[in-house]
């Protein structure tokens, strides 16, 4: 007979709920975790592991034509666009398969479908309706893990809400998977479009951006703010439009989306509005829409339980440990809010259940999650920007450090960027860091270790970093915050 009573249900696979679930076994619960579709999630599936596999194929792409400058000789290089999808499926899928394996690991009952809190733990025991799933998955899909166990109603002493987000919709700007895309897909061009308009200019939007012009597209990037890349600094977003408009790319700032509408077979045409009221209207064969994700929480019988959410974006509402207001239901990851980063995600529902465990933790603080864009140059942050922190009034020394000043950079011939500090003038504790340039995303860690330790200009200073290496930037800005940079 099936067992259909758990300690702790999760509802959603993706990278905060299967991590949710394997901290949970280990801590010694029962546990089960629900899926409709893939395991992983989207991240694993159709966001954050396959387009970053696919940046790697433009990134190739382009130091193969910049073979030259090295002293090679070589033929120019060609995307083989089906290649290069089929090795993004084949990454996911590997992935896909490794999440099983875990969940195997860690005794962990799979149930497949869709899910709906009939009641709540309170208590004792809530109620949990797991149907079949509603909707045929994405294609490719990678087939469902074997012994999952089969659609019915289940009980839980804890019910953790991991459901994640989907794409936003603009009015006027609905995708129909032919002409206008959203990121899933962009993710599977069956040919590649000679043109692609990109409505968004956050990270979904700027690495489709870098994807499409490396393959060679003709890119026109819309943002309806001034700037952008508006989450990051305005210091390091300027610089990132300086080098994609270097690459070829077209930029438009502060218009306004009015509508778009397929014309013919292989043609979209987007009407735009300036913030004087002009319109024009751009044309491309393929239009990516990219203005951000909205949390899934529908179907989930949330309203019936009278489980609060955030009114406008419509994310529920949780406390610092993931519990919301209903006792014995907790949400985490992208259906509680942002930032929306797996990364926040997992980091998060380890600590609702070692709260429900009742172990100490340490609640979640947002400044000093990091953020990561793998667009070409990558970028990346943690904790505030120069201009928060002089919004709040703080006294601040900022700390810059170009990297066409760092040995291993030119070496590697990646000049363009800059690691920048942000410090307290008065404690020299580090405030945040905002950084582009080659590989980043692979510096940023440290950054956000030092903001969890309270580091400051001394601690930086007191550290050896190793030569030649990029790291060695961030040794420089930090001395540069405090006037004594030795490469500048």
């Amino acid at each position: 007979m099936t067992d259909t009573t758990f300690d702790i249900l999760v509802i959603g696979s993706g990278p905060g709920g299967y991590v949710t679930a394997i901290r949970a076994a280990q801590l010694g619960f029962k546990t089960a975790i629900v899926e409709r579709e893939h395991l992983g999630g989207i991240c694993l599936n159709w966001g954050c592991i396959p387009s970053k596999a696919l940046l790697r194929s433009a990134e190739i792409l382009k130091h193969g034509r910049g073979a030259a400058e090295f002293g090679l000789r070589s033929g120019t290089p060609e995307p083989d666009l089906q290649r290069i999808v089929t090795r993004s499926r084949t990454v996911s899928k590997q992935l896909n398969g490794g999440v099983d394996y875990l969940l195997a690991k860690n005794n962990i009952a799979i149930i497949w479908g869709e899910a709906a809190i009939e009641s709540a733990p309170g208590a004792g025991y809530g109620e949990v309706t797991v149907r079949p799933p509603s909707h045929s998955p994405r294609q490719p899909q990678h087939a469902p893990p074997k012994g999952v166990l089969a659609a019915g109603r289940y009980r839980a002493k804890h019910i953790i809400i991991a459901t994640g987000a989907q794409p936003r919709v603009l009015p006027g700007l609905t995708p129909d998977g032919k002409r206008i895309w959203t990121y899933c897909e962009a993710m599977v061009p069956p040919e590649l479009p000679r043109s692609v308009i990109v409505v968004g200019s956050g990270a979904i939007g700027v690495e489709f951006a870098s994807i499409y012009r490396t393959l060679g597209a003709n890119v026109t990037l819309i943002e309806a703010l001034h700037q952008i890349l508006p989450m990051e600094d305005a210091e390091i977003a300027q610089i990132a439009r300086r080098q994609f408009q270097k690459q070829g790319m077209n930029i438009l700032t502060g218009v306004k989306v009015v509508g778009a509408e397929a014309t013919s077979t292989d043609e979209v045409s987007l009407t735009i509005e300036t913030l004087a009221g002009d319109r024009s209207t751009l044309k491309a064969e393929r239009l990516i829409s990219a203005v951000g994700v909205v949390a899934n929480t529908s179907g989930l019988g949330l309203s019936d339980l009278a489980v609060a959410l955030e009114d406008g974006p419509g994310y529920i509402k949780v406390d610092n440990v993931g519990r919301t207001n209903i006792p014995g239901i907790y949400a985490i990851g992208d259906v509680a809010g942002p930032p929306m980063l797996a990364h926040k995600a997992e980091h998060q529902g380890v600590i609702c259940v070692e709260a429900i465990k009742g172990l100490p933790v340490s609640p979640l603080d947002n400044t000093k999650i990091p953020s990561c864009i793998f667009c070409h140059p990558q970028i990346a942050s943690v904790g505030i920007t120069e201009a928060q922190a002089r919004k709040s009034e703080t006294e601040i020394l900022v700390g810059r450090f170009p990297f066409r000043a760092n040995g291993k950079a030119i070496a590697i011939g990646e000049t363009e960027g800059l690691v920048k500090t942000v410090f307290d003038a008065n404690t020299k504790r580090l405030l945040g860091a905002q950084l582009i340039g080659g590989e980043v995303t692979e510096l940023i860690g440290t950054f956000a270790m030092a903001l969890e330790m309270n580091a400051t200009v001394d601690n930086f200073r007191h550290t050896v970093f190793p030569h030649p290496t990029l790291s060695e930037a961030i040794f420089e800005s930090a001395l540069s915050a405090d006037m004594a940079a030795l490469h500048l």
